[in-house]
């Protein structure tokens, strides 16, 4: 008997146990194992029923990570799935934990499913840019009907138990949190009321209902937009929708033949890629693993604007306290009603019940006094881009906060040791860079002075992962690293059109790359003032930044979508930008001024200008040390920028197109655009020079 998986027998009940820490994932070791305690059961004549059951905190949460990339091994899990659906004894899946990809597909072709109240199953293998291919996409649909099947395996979202009983997905749900006893009491009572094998296979009620519907048509429809340019999706609808029009064996055939469609797709390796990288920049190089992590209970915020109110938002949906100062009673008042607001629209959708939007206000308490502060563990600061404000606030919480408390600046691009310098504690002293909107958005910026402690490092790390982010460690310069290049793109950008592009152009060759909105469309949601701002501080600072037309819409009052006018015009209730004649002429205004002869520039150019531009800007924070692996860089892009997953972080992505490519491109921009940032690399150089990639460091 295999030492992952084991067979047992309790009164009548064969019990199939498996035991694979951390997430008993379908390993080879597990898939073995599965067929050999199948058959043991099956040939145990004092077994009635077969109990399938597993150890730790989940059910099989899927794939085995540690086998991706290489050959599979039999038994194939298709051929356990279908041994289990094969067998005459009745089989049931007891699920706690999650039930995912693979193990929902093992639980499928059991003949029961019971699971804990706590329990959530999915089929999320879209994320990785595949499908569910042992047989998911055949049996999930005779369960549910086809738009549920449909919504699941497209978004690959997760349902909770109640949820899945009234899809059809299990049979029953019980309370507790011993699973065996569960599967036990189940198990027994189908033998004494003498329950048959039931093979979802052969259950046809809901694919006769749905044969023939519109409901293909209509999600290819909507994936043209939810899912524009992504490959899997669109497979995945193709896979259900044959277990709609052949028969079942014929259906799984389809839907293999797909599944290596899905494989052969670079966007398959885009995505792994990104899912992998997830889950490395929680482990920060240099960082030990046993680092004390500061407790933190309460949380201290500075402004109630829109970061400021997005940020305590997190602390107080993960339950954590959250006390907010801001120097007017009004500016609170206005605050607190937005987060309301957001709280009471997220409770509409059916997101959270009314009963958690007052328990999550009542987290929320405001001041206009740093008094307040006086016993949180942690304070972020949140206020405008200006160095002399951000030291007088951290010179005055210095004074107030308790020893030990974390003092963050959520800055987007200032210098955080000379944030530290107006205290006596640098070593408490760190970025948390926040992306707007802050309640909404996933990556978290956290931002090492010279003098943060390793302690601090590790805390805001974890509070991170507690408040639901993707926090990456990055390094003390201007911007960052997400900021840093996305200030040599709108530079770019912005010089592209001085030369006679349109803004139009510039964005529609980015968005058709996969970022969901243009550099120029980008600027008019965070708001035309913030990079005007930015400019402003960078020029008082004595750098030479010239000035551009996009400084003269900020000076006209077109800040971007919260005016309704920015580079585009917006029209009321709508967030889609439309081309606006007063900015075409203010930028042929500006040309002529500056003496410009506008020339037409082909989209080549400009994806060259755009991307290339960060990529060798990446490739000098890598040199730095400001980023420690390519992979920090990709993650941040993706869940900070809206980079598209499926082509894996900027970093990835110029391993793609090719390291010698890009360095020999960026050398004749040097050449004919000129220009600092067009200076190639010296590790951009290195690699080209010995034929390697971002991902070989």
């Amino acid at each position: 008997m295999s030492e992952v998986v084991s067979y047992n027998r309790e009164g009548a009940i064969g019990v199939i146990t498996v035991n694979y820490p951390p997430v008993n994932a379908l390993g080879h070791a597990v898939r073995t194992g599965l067929l050999e305690a199948l058959k043991q059961g099956q040939t145990d004549s004092d077994a009635k029923a077969l109990l399938l059951v597993c150890d730790g905190r989940t059910f099989v949460a899927g794939a085995d990570i540690r086998e991706f990339g290489k050959p599979m091994q039999e038994p194939a899990l298709g051929t356990v799935i279908d041994t289990f659906e094969d067998s005459d004894k009745p089989v049931v899946a007891a699920i706690h934990g999650t039930a995912l990809g693979g193990g929902l597909e093992l639980a499928l072709g059991c003949h029961y499913r019971i699971a804990l109240a706590s329990a959530k199953v999915g089929l999320p293998e879209v994320k990785l840019g595949l499908l569910p291919g042992a047989g998911g996409t055949q049996r999930l649909p005779r369960l549910t009907g086809a738009r549920k099947a449909l919504e699941m395996i497209t978004t690959g979202e997760f349902v909770k138990a109640e949820a899945a009983l009234e899809a059809g997905i299990i049979d029953a749900v019980a309370q507790g949190d011993n699973i065996r006893t569960v599967g036990l009491e189940y198990a027994a009572k189908l033998v004494d009321e003498d329950k048959p094998v039931r093979r979802v296979r052969d259950i046809n009620d809901k694919i006769t209902a749905d044969r023939g519907s519109e409901v293909f048509k209509e999600f290819r429809k909507g994936l043209a937009s939810k899912a524009r340019g992504l490959f899997s999706p669109f497979k995945c609808v193709d896979a259900v929708e044959a277990a709609f029009t052949l028969p079942f064996e014929e259906g799984k055939k389809r839907e293999r033949e797909l599944f290596m469609e899905c494989m052969e797709s670079p966007q398959r390796d885009g995505l792994v890629h990104a899912f992998f990288a997830e889950r490395e920049v929680s482990k920060v190089p240099g960082l030990a693993k046993d680092t004390p992590v500061r407790d933190v209970a309460s949380v201290g915020i500075i402004g109630a604007g829109t970061m400021g109110g997005g940020i305590a938002m997190n602390f107080a949906n993960a339950g954590i306290p959250v006390t907010i100062v801001d120097v007017k009673q009004e500016a609170l008042d206005k605050g607190l009603g937005v987060i309301r607001k957001n709280y009471e629209n997220s409770a509409k959708k059916g997101r959270i019940t009314p009963a958690q939007v007052e328990e999550r206000m009542a987290l929320i308490t405001t001041s206009l006094s740093y008094d307040a502060f006086k016993d949180v563990d942690l304070v972020i600061e949140a206020v405008f881009e200006n160095m002399d404000i951000k030291k007088q606030i951290f010179s005055q919480l210095d004074k107030v906060c308790k020893p030990g408390a974390i003092l963050a600046s959520n800055t987007s691009t200032l210098d955080i040791d000379e944030i530290a310098s107006a205290t006596s504690r640098p070593e408490d002293v760190v970025g948390m860079h926040f992306f707007s909107p802050a309640n909404v958005m996933k990556l978290l910026e956290n931002v090492r002075g010279s003098k943060t402690s390793d302690e601090v490092k590790a805390t805001v790390m974890a509070v991170a992962k507690k408040i639901g982010k993707v926090g990456v460690m990055v390094g003390n310069c201007y911007g960052f690293v997400g900021n840093r290049m996305l200030h040599r793109r709108g530079a770019e950008a912005t010089a592209l059109v001085n030369e006679g592009a349109s803004p139009q152009q510039v964005d529609k060759v980015l968005t058709d790359l996969g970022f969901p909105m243009g550099q120029f469309a980008m600027s008019d949601l965070a708001g035309i003032d913030v990079g005007y701002s930015i400019r402003k501080e960078r020029r008082k600072a004595g750098e030479d930044i010239p000035a551009n037309w996009m400084d003269t819409l900020a000076e006209e009052g077109r800040l971007g979508q919260k005016t309704m006018a920015g580079v585009y015009k917006y029209e009321e209730g709508n967030r889609k930008p439309v081309v606006d004649p007063k900015v075409d002429e203010l930028i042929a205004g500006f040309r002529k001024e500056q003496g410009i002869e506008p020339r037409d520039i082909t989209d080549q150019e400009i994806l060259e200008r755009c991307m290339y531009v960060m990529v060798n800007e990446g490739a000098k924070i890598l040199e730095e040390g400001i980023a420690a692996r390519a992979l920090d860089i990709d993650i941040v892009w993706i869940y900070g920028y809206g980079f598209p997953a499926y082509r894996g972080g900027p970093m990835f992505w110029a391993d793609q197109v090719g390291v010698k490519t890009i360095y020999d491109t960026v050398k004749r921009f040097h050449d004919t655009v000129g220009g600092d940032q067009w200076k190639p690399s010296a590790l951009l150089a290195k690699l080209a020079g010995e034929d390697k990639k971002f991902g070989d460091l």
